[in-house]
């Protein structure tokens, strides 16, 4: 059921789960019992399936609980790693 935002002129804004056949443009306000109005908000769609998602929310928590490493990779550079063979690379400015 999607969700519906109300405001009240006295209190808060608050919102309530409804079915969309019976959604109503007032209802009683939770805190007072004065009528609140419907307000439009964007919709709230979710894209908790996406790999987006999922890679913007682990971004953020890391903001906050970095991940701490007590060593470096195992992994081994080789030695030619940082050459390119590619044609279209040669005509970039090199370092002196």
């Amino acid at each position: 059921m999607p969700l519906y935002a109300y405001r009240c002129k006295d209190c808060a804004d608050f919102e309530i789960q409804a079915p969309m056949g019976q959604v109503r443009e007032a209802v009683p306000c939770p805190g007072c019992g004065a009528p609140a109005r419907r307000r439009f908000t964007a919709p709230n769609l979710s894209r908790s399936s996406s790999s987006a998602y999922r890679l913007i929310e682990s971004t953020a928590r890391t903001a906050s609980e970095p991940a701490v490493v007590s060593s470096p990779g195992t992994g081994r550079r080789s030695a030619g790693t940082g050459i390119t063979r590619n044609p279209l690379h040669q005509k970039l400015p090199r370092p002196d």
